[in-house]
């Protein structure tokens, strides 16, 4: 069993000491408030949460559970320790990391005293690049120690709800965090990994950026529901009963599908339902801004694929794909299509590989090229063979995924200079030749 010092008696820290007390874990609180510190070595709750009183009584009558006002202490008869301060805005909107950074510096100065290593885990949420930026060079300064080499470091965001703490922590949806060395790897997996969710161990600063998209993520959604509701109540209708049956449809509406970043929606359903439910909003005199700002996105997310193309050096553009999706000819409100446009537009000389749209044109279809409002001269602009695409372009714009280009597309990708919306593989990240759009 681990032996874990918690900084930050508050609302974060003192649900993770009691329910790692219950683990058998042994566990030092710490804070500079001694009202909250008597609290707990009387084995009583500092904060209101339901449950918690019963788990820090039974984790101090068992003996695995204490708290301190002394750094020091904590931090010699424990392994590692975990950081739950607050981080509450700056007056700029930024992220306020004064507490976490008194807390590393009061650490490091602790572990410079101790012989054995010692793991800093934070817990606080802080903004990507926080721990290699701001908390580590902290700790290290004080220390006068390196980092992943004479003590471990490690970020683990909680993902809590206050008033269901201990049910969550209990049946997480997500354990994830972020590492520097084994041995704060190991100390975390231990800790999870007889809680029923799959743990991800990743970098230091995708770990952060997890915390921040899932609070994120949260709010956006809050905001639809009540966007959607808004206008649904103003119609005559029941917002609930509207997101309640739509939220029964794992398939499409809840699938991660759609959770990819990648390029802009388009085709026949999508901009134009966007568009049309703006407007009944705007007749029921019911504001949308999250309807408005989404197609405003996805404008910019084209713009974004214009310049990245733009920055790379050639004439001759060879594209993957120009339907609004890989496995179909239609070319309805394509964001490929819209691309296509603005680069022909620019005088760039491009040429197309889309097998679906070939093959309609080559087989004479009545609906050939259905949808196309904005390229000029398409057939005689699609080509045959990837290879012959590859030949004859500077540039490689990947618009849409086949299998069959994925070979010879990943042969060139570091030499020739690609853009991919489609992310052609999941390994491949941009490195100033290829770029993707999103990674």
């Amino acid at each position: 069993m681990a032996k874990i010092s918690i900084f930050g008696i508050g609302y974060v820290g003192t649900v993770a000491a009691a329910c790692l007390a219950k683990d058998g874990h042994s566990v030092v609180a710490v804070d500079i408030d001694k009202a909250k510190v008597d609290s707990i070595n009387a084995g009583k709750t500092p904060i209101v949460e339901d449950g918690l009183d019963d788990l820090i009584a039974e984790g101090v009558a068992a003996g695995r559970l204490s708290a301190t006002t002394d750094v020091r202490q904590a931090v010699s008869q424990t392994d590692a320790s975990f950081i739950c301060v607050g981080t509450p805005s700056a007056d700029d909107g930024s992220v306020g990391l004064k507490y976490v950074v008194s807390v590393c510096t009061a650490i490091g100065g602790a572990i410079s005293a101790k012989s054995d290593f010692h793991s800093v885990i934070v817990r606080s949420t802080i903004v990507p690049g926080s721990m290699d930026t701001t908390c580590i060079p902290a700790l290290e300064a004080a220390s006068g120690m390196v980092a992943g080499k004479d003590f471990g470091v490690g970020y683990f965001p909680e993902f809590l709800r206050e008033s269901t703490a201990i049910e969550d922590y209990y049946d997480p949806g997500l354990i994830v965090f972020g590492y520097k060395d084994r041995v704060t790897r190991d100390i975390l997996v231990e800790v999870n990994e007889k809680l029923p969710c799959e743990i991800y161990a990743v970098d230091l600063r995708t770990a952060e950026l997890i915390k921040y998209t899932s609070n994120c993520w949260r709010a956006v959604k809050i905001t639809f529901a009540n966007e959607i509701g808004n206008i649904a109540k103003a119609a005559g209708i029941d917002g609930q009963k509207v997101m309640r049956v739509l939220c029964s449809d794992a398939k499409v509406n809840m699938s991660p599908y759609f959770m990819r970043p990648g390029f802009a929606f388009g085709g026949s359903c999508l901009p134009k339902d966007l568009r049309a439910l703006r407007h009944l909003a705007s007749t029921l005199n019911v504001p949308s801004p999250m309807l408005d700002s989404t197609l405003a996105a996805n404008e910019e997310q084209i713009r974004r694929a214009e310049l990245l193309v733009d920055s790379l050096s050639g004439q001759s553009v060879g594209m993957i794909g120009i339907s609004f999706k890989a496995g179909t000819d239609d070319l309805r409100e394509s964001p490929l299509a819209q691309l296509a446009h603005r680069l022909i537009s620019k005088g760039y000389d491009l040429r197309i590989y889309d097998p679906y749209v070939k093959s309609a044109f080559d087989q004479r279809l009545s609906g050939a090229g259905r949808g196309n409002d904005c390229v000029d001269n398409l057939e005689n602009r699609l080509v045959s063979g990837i290879d012959g695409l590859i030949s004859q372009s500077d540039i490689l714009l990947i618009g849409n995924r086949y299998d069959e280009v994925v070979e010879p597309l990943s042969r060139i990708a570091s030499t020739r200079p690609t853009v991919d919306l489609a992310r052609l593989r999941p390994d491949l990240v941009s490195n100033g030749v290829y770029e993707g759009i999103c990674w």
